[in-house]
């Protein structure tokens, strides 16, 4: 059979197409009200060509089969608002629990289309401010670690003394730690996965040096 051909009647025919009662709007939005559920996510991806879209979904699909509630092109607040008003306002309060991240946006979205529902932070981004926090501590104190090794070389030469850094129990030295040690233990603390040895004495170390 002609390939082609074959892909015309499905098009056509088969998918049902040119009868779908979204075809005139699919560009702009897609609402599947009968997928709405008491626990959602707001999000933004990128499909294609770096356009933004804004996914609602039911996470008690977890992915599968019914779990989109609403795609809309864009990200504007007042856009995904219009949208999701088309489902009625009985069925939204239904919705008790919306995942979101910081976004202003999102927040104004969840408080004005699920005002019953109560709003959390997604926990990766609650993680990634963290590490980032950690990071801007870890990146000052290398640099106060290298202004404080520079002082005491030169205070050594100065004595005619020799000079030793300290040596942590990992073999590592103040600078070459700071310099070396990545977020990876922290992450695997906050995801409750097993460190190694090593790893449980970087993030120690970290605990020390942040306070």
């Amino acid at each position: 059979m002609d390939g082609r051909k074959l892909l015309r009647h499905y098009r056509d025919y088969l998918s049902e197409f040119k009868s779908w009662e979204q075809k005139s709007h699919a560009d702009k939005w897609l609402l599947y009200p009968e997928n709405l559920g008491r626990h959602l996510s707001i999000d933004e991806t990128s499909l294609s060509h770096g356009e933004l879209y804004t996914i609602i979904t039911n996470k008690a699909a977890k992915g599968r089969k019914g779990a989109i509630v609403a795609i809309v092109a864009g990200t504007k607040a007042e856009t995904v608002i219009a949208v999701l008003h088309k489902i009625p306002e009985k069925e939204r309060r239904k919705v008790s629990e919306i995942t979101l991240d910081m976004a202003g946006n999102m927040e104004l979205i969840a408080k004005k289309c699920f005002p019953v529902a109560v709003r959390v932070t997604d926990r990766f981004h609650v993680q990634k401010l963290a590490t980032e926090a950690v990071q801007e501590i870890r990146i000052k104190h290398r640099w106060d670690a290298i202004v404080m090794e520079n002082d005491a070389i030169e205070i050594a030469k100065k004595t005619n003394k020799v000079f030793r850094a300290e040596v942590f129990s990992n073999g590592d030295m103040l600078n070459s730690f700071l310099q070396e040690a990545d977020m990876y233990c922290i992450k695997k603390l906050l995801t409750g996965h097993q460190v190694r040895r090593n790893e449980r004495i970087y993030y120690s170390i970290d605990i020390q040096i942040s306070k």
